[in-house]
């Protein structure tokens, strides 16, 4: 189930926590997070590229036209990738993009946590979920030890998508997901 838990930064004290669909969307909104449930494809596990993008082409295409991205792709993530353990250390440290971050969770789920303000938003985005970080926004990823996701991502620029890393020790501080 998605699942939202703020921190204090600083203390690290528990603020809140919720699974409500609704309430991650306006707490989130409240910092420049889009946060939204999306009907899932009835596609089979481990569908390829081609076939998820085409599943979900009408409502991408609407996206897409919002928000002026240009392009989508798919992302697969599974516990046999040879890069696995590489791959989750690039994105488990802090960092920022220069166009925003967009996922939709076709398969598996996910944490992204941001740290604006002060506090620390772990957003659990699970399969249907949908979220948009915006550029700028201090954040990291982390699909677990053994990761099993498929998401699109959602294109202005690809270019806008290399990480900026901060150098702060917030991720360690923080970890999203233990194993």
């Amino acid at each position: 189930m998605s699942r939202l838990v703020v921190h204090d930064a600083k203390s690290g004290e528990r603020l809140s926590v919720t699974e409500d669909a609704e309430e991650i969307a306006r707490t989130l909104a409240a910092i420049g997070v889009r946060f939204e449930r999306w009907p899932v494809a009835d596609l089979p596990p481990g569908a390829d590229a081609e076939t998820v993008l085409a599943a979900y082409r009408d409502r991408l295409d609407a996206f897409m036209a919002g928000t002026g991205a240009g392009s989508a792709d798919v992302v697969r993530l599974t516990p046999d990738h040879p890069q696995k353990d590489a791959i989750r250390a690039k994105f488990r440290a802090e960092h920022t993009h220069d166009e925003d971050e967009v996922r939709f969770f076709h398969e598996g789920a996910g944490n992204f946590v941001l740290h604006v303000d002060g506090k620390v938003y772990d957003a659990r985005c699970e399969r249907g979920d949908l979220i948009s970080v915006p550029t700028g926004t201090p954040h990291w990823f982390d699909a677990g030890p053994e990761p099993n996701v498929t998401a699109l991502r959602v294109f202005t620029a690809t270019t806008g998508w290399t990480p900026h890393y901060t150098g702060s020790d917030m991720a360690e501080r923080f970890p999203a997901m233990l194993g």
